[in-house]
């Protein structure tokens, strides 16, 4: 039997993500425990990597094959819903690779590459003067990259980036989403603060971070990380990595406060959780991906804040951190945690923000970034245009750049046009936790015992199995019965 166009293309797109993830690890190796010096040999081995990938995506015969393909589903060939999505998000991604010249797919890789490496020195020091000049390369090659796929898709430069993290996601709907949030939140904030009771006497320090690993790695195997398919390392800012087949989990370790690591991990594992859930049979083709960053940074949330912050977790987990550490008396008791994991309260670091606060940071940033992509703003210009966006939405300025405009990673390693998947995920987080404990009421109980096992059956079966298979808001409205509805937020 003669192999099809579709078949091909299968077998094209299986070589191209294998290369993709290599990619992906030689990315968490760099970020863990590569040594500085290793630096610039990385950027061209990972720019070498990119331009392989970004050829065999472009070759001429792949755009041959992907119009053979949708000519013999026309004609009848027999897709069935799994492959008639791969083909529609191979097009897609074809669609992005073919936007762009190779030369600006390697320049831009070498530039973040090499702009990382910098910000990992300047952040600790506060000296965003000493990553300005590599900074102000990744933006214009940002921009270019954003032209080019605004030209070929007939849409602004903004929205051309967002749809290589949230696909169909436009600048107008994040704008009505995050404008309604920017008039809420001041005054719901206000609220809270009147209402909430004196900050409650914690935990005392020092937390040993090797004590704090060891109990990050309890709660990570209870909530279904499998540490045969996955590690924990740590890094200047947390993320996860690698491959759903070998999940990459970092961390940073505070020995002053173990909650932010603690929860820090707890947030990082249902990503890994949701990489390590999607369709096995699908594992190298695009349908077989994560649906957008909005469901994966809901898949984190869902854990971290729906799930892990939630009052039975506490009851579970405060016990634990007790024997842990050695502690004793009323400062370790549940609802002495539960009031320190829930506190609402301002501060200048994203990652460690409240729910209340944490859209606040996202509005910041996208706003930001829109204005860096539209050239309304300059990199040498950031410092001050973050002092006066905090100082609106929070009421706070930094006194330094590691607390401001130094403190994320995403700018300096080139991605741009992701942060309003954050806030988008947040609000998904809620709106999938709330049909979960309505579907299965056995969740809260099973939390209360630090069995996840309810939790991730129902998110496994609704979310992590779908894959690409639907739009993200198809995906929340076969589960929640709507779209995204920010009102449950």
């Amino acid at each position: 039997m003669p192999v099809t166009a579709y078949q091909d293309l299968e077998t094209r797109f299986r070589r191209l993500y294998a290369l993709r993830e290599a990619a992906g690890v030689l990315h968490w190796d760099s970020s863990t425990v590569m040594p500085k010096g290793g630096a610039e040999a990385r950027g061209e081995q990972l720019a070498a990597l990119g331009v392989i990938c970004h050829e065999a995506l472009t070759a001429p015969e792949i755009g041959d094959l992907l119009d053979a393909a949708e000519e013999e589903s026309a004609n009848g060939a027999a897709l069935d819903p799994w492959q008639a999505a791969n083909l529609r998000e191979m097009r897609r991604e074809w669609r992005h690779s073919t936007a762009l010249e190779a030369d600006l797919v390697e320049a831009l890789s070498k530039a973040a590459q090499r702009c990382e490496m910098i910000w990992r020195e300047a952040r600790p020091a506060s000296d965003f003067a000493a990553v300005l000049p590599a900074l102000e390369e990744v933006v214009s090659l940002v921009r270019r990259k954003a032209d080019a796929k605004a030209a070929a898709f007939g849409v602004a430069p903004y929205d051309a980036l967002l749809d290589e993290y949230e696909p169909g996601l436009s600048g107008a709907r994040v704008a009505e989403i995050f404008d309604d949030l920017a008039g809420f939140l001041p005054g719901f904030l206000g609220q809270v603060l009147e209402r909430q009771q004196a900050a409650p006497r914690g935990p005392e320090g020092p937390f040993p971070a090797a004590v704090q690993e060891t109990l990050a790695r309890r709660l990570m195997a209870a909530a279904g990380f499998d540490f045969d398919h996955g590690r924990l390392d740590r890094s200047l800012h947390p993320f996860c990595g690698g491959v759903p087949d070998d999940v990459r989990i970092t961390t940073r370790y505070d020995e002053d406060d173990f909650l932010t690591a603690l929860m820090g991990v707890l947030h990082e594992t249902g990503h890994a959780l949701y990489e390590r859930g999607l369709p096995a049979d699908w594992r190298l083709q695009p349908v077989g991906q994560a649906r957008g960053m909005a469901v994966h940074e809901s898949q984190s949330l869902i854990v971290e804040m729906q799930a892990c912050r939630g009052r039975e977790f506490i009851g579970f987990l405060a016990p634990l951190a007790a024997e842990a550490f050695g502690g004793a008396g009323e400062a370790w008791d549940a609802e002495t945690l539960h009031r320190l994991v829930a506190r609402v309260e301002p501060g200048f670091i994203r990652v460690d923000a409240d729910e209340v606060t944490y859209p606040a940071h996202v509005i910041l940033r996208t706003r930001l970034e829109q204005a860096l992509v539209a050239g309304d703003l300059e990199p040498r210009d950031l410092p001050g245009a973050w002092n006066e966006g905090m100082a609106e939405l929070l009421g706070l300025t930094p006194p330094d750049d590691r607390l401001g405009c130094l403190q994320d990673i995403h700018w300096y390693d080139g991605a741009i046009g992701y942060f309003p998947t954050y806030t988008l995920g947040a609000m998904t987080a809620a709106q999938l936790f709330a049909a979960a404990r309505d579907a299965a009421p056995e969740i809260p109980a099973g939390l209360a015992e630090g069995d996840f096992a309810p939790l991730m059956a129902w998110l496994r079966d609704k979310v992590h199995a779908k894959g690409s298979l639907h739009s993200a808001d198809e995906v929340l409205t076969e589960a929640t019965g709507k779209p995204l509805d920010p009102a449950v937020f």
